[in-house]
């Protein structure tokens, strides 16, 4: 904290402690001793603030603080001492107000910073020993007590698990994760005790990214406090316009401090960081981190969706879509054998196929005699038959390529397929693909409701994928079999129908995200490049959480524009009065002082929604 931060509190009690004497003083009829005391309350607030404005000019800020300079001043020489003792309590209770402000719209996302554990108990040669995170390594297995919250990305072992994921996704509801199932760190255990083995360090994990994106997000300034600074000249030159004519035409200095006094501060410069943080404060309740009142503002207006198709419309992960088997054998227990054979691979295809059967609750057996041909297929024994899982050339090569023909018909694009033989005989084949996350239709239907005037796909994968994954989804253009800077160049192509938004998940969506006006990524896992690159961070994987995004960065705006535009309205209405004759200079302060209270507080209700 700066000195003059230090300073605050004192600079309330002082204007606070001079106005009170000086009233005192004045009952008593002493005129000449309340206005010194009044005078006195005065000075120090406005050497503070001359310090501060040099301060800011030199780093090339230019705000509004000057007019409040300038009202202390001109009432002083005016004589108008009680007037200038308001202004100071004013203007040192309005910083303060705006301060108290800014923490409580920052409060979501530093409540996210105040969660991160510190230590861990990890199962150790047969006890349990406290250690600090940084000493987890993958594989560990730790114990998650009621009430902790998980450190470490990790899987569900030999146990059920209920998670508050709340800080995670803004979903109120408990999840309910059986063995095997992945926590994601920064989860709260909200039943009994399990044991968690980690796969991930703590310095990679989900909850450690989010951390650093939110001491990110809270470092950077929103663009329209800038705006707000910019603007300030032009209402200083209006303000002093009227304060001159005012003087001008009726030769009166007292409107003209009158003036002044009612233009300070000017809600500008109070509401608007006030409605952005509390903008990204209400975003990251809901499981969406906004790096920066820019990103915010800039997606409330976005017109643009620019969107990758592998694990941003689908999952990412191959699934199995279909099953097709032979006469005389049922499908769960052939896939409940192949499955056991493959449990010897670590083919990727493999261990999805493994964890389908899991999933289905299948009992695997343990493979024996294994021999894998890497790329192409594994064979062994299972519960005393003869296995071959692989590819259709592998599995053909060992029961003959006629007992694949029925089930080796054309399948669709960008779907993979495995075969299965037992005891020498066809078994069927297992067919995986990446799906659309369920609901995607819906999704992009509200985008477009929502004002979202173009959807694009842009994807690096084949053409015919392209077409049947977007088929039927409303897109404006699919673009497929593009590389990284490919992808940058469709963001910009689309910036002619206005402000572009992003959402990608890889590396190679990077570029891409940097280049859009806003960038969203999937997901906040440690220093993926896409999270880095990205303005908006999706906290989960969750892709329907844009429309709640832009819903939130929309009301925050909205709720922004309306604190100034009336905060303005209103400052000008009353200086307009304070040049007639209407308003003296007391008044005007203590109206002045009203209003800033009311734009503060109206800025705050972007907080909830």
């Amino acid at each position: 904290m700066t000195f003059i931060g230090r300073l605050r509190p004192l600079l309330i009690a002082w204007p606070a402690a001079g106005l009170a004497a000086g009233a005192a003083a004045h009952l008593a009829g002493h005129e000449t001793l309340a206005a010194t005391l009044w005078t006195a309350a005065s000075v120090p607030v406005l050497v503070v603030l001359a310090i501060e404005i040099a301060v800011s000019l030199r780093r090339g800020d230019f705000g509004l603080d000057i007019v409040a300079a300038l009202s202390m001043s001109a009432a002083l020489a005016a004589g108008e001492s009680l007037a200038a003792a308001i202004v100071a309590l004013m203007y040192a209770s309005g910083q303060i107000l705006e301060s108290f402000a800014a923490r409580r719209a920052r409060q979501e996302m530093s409540a996210l910073l105040s969660r991160v554990p510190r230590t861990a108990m990890r199962h150790h040669e047969g006890r349990l020993e406290e250690v600090a995170l940084d000493q987890l390594e993958p594989g560990d297995r730790v114990l998650i007590r009621r009430g902790d919250v998980v450190p470490v990305d990790g899987a569900i072992s030999d146990s059920v698990a209920v998670l508050d994921q709340s800080a995670l996704t803004g979903e109120s509801l408990p999840v309910r994760l059986k063995s095997g199932d992945t926590a994601l760190s920064g989860s709260t255990n909200a039943g009994d005790a399990f044991d968690l083995v980690a796969t991930r360090r703590a310095a990679d994990s989900t909850y450690a990214g989010i951390v650093r994106l939110v001491a990110s997000a809270q470092a950077s300034r929103p663009p329209m406090a800038r705006m707000a600074d910019r603007y300030a000249l032009v209402f200083l030159a209006a303000t002093l316009v009227l304060a001159g004519l005012a003087g001008w035409l009726t030769g009166d200095p007292v409107r003209v401090v009158a003036v002044l006094v009612v233009a300070t501060p000017c809600p500008l410069i109070l509401a608007v960081p006030v409605a952005l943080m509390s903008g990204l404060s209400r975003a990251a309740r809901a499981g969406i981190l906004i790096k920066s009142g820019k990103a915010l503002e800039v997606l409330a207006q976005v017109r643009a969706l620019v969107i990758d198709k592998t694990g941003t419309l689908t999952d990412g992960e191959a699934r199995i879509v279909d099953m097709r088997v032979s006469a005389g054998i049922e499908p769960a227990e052939m896939l409940r054998i192949a499955a056991s054979l493959d449990q010897a691979s670590k083919h990727i295809i493999a261990e999805t196929l493994v964890a389908a059967a899991r999933e289905q609750g299948l009992v695997l057996s343990v493979p024996a005699y294994v021999e894998e041909t890497p790329g192409e297929g594994i064979s062994g024994h299972v519960d005393g038959r003869t296995v071959s899982v692989g590819g259709f050339r592998y599995v053909a090569g060992r029961v003959g390529e006629e007992q694949l023909n029925d089930l080796s018909r054309a399948r669709e694009p960008g779907a993979a397929a495995v075969a299965v033989a037992i005891d020498g005989k066809a078994a069927g084949v297992i067919i995986f693909a990446d799906v659309l996350r369920p609901g995607t239709e819906k999704l992009l239907r509200d985008l477009r409701a929502a004002g979202i005037e173009r959807l694009v796909l842009a994807t690096g994968d084949r053409a015919d994928v392209a077409r049947l994954i977007s088929h039927g989804l409303g897109l404006d253009l699919v673009r497929a079999e593009m590389t990284p800077d490919q992808k940058v160049l469709a963001v910009l192509s689309e910036r002619k129908h206005g402000p572009v938004m992003m959402v990608g998940d890889g590396v190679n969506d990077a570029p891409a995200l940097a280049a859009a006006d806003v960038g969203v990524a999937m997901g906040a896992r440690g220093a993926a490049a896409s999270s880095e690159a990205a303005d908006v961070v999706l906290l989960v994987d969750q892709l329907d959480r844009i429309l709640p995004a832009i819903a939130i960065a929309r009301r925050s705006r909205r709720i922004a524009v309306q604190s100034v535009v009336a905060g303005m309205g209103l400052s000008i209405l009353a200086m307009l009065a304070a040049a007639g004759g209407y308003l003296l200079p007391v008044e005007g302060a203590l109206l002045q002082e009203a209003i800033d209270v009311a734009v503060i507080f109206n800025a705050l209700r972007a907080l909830r929604g």
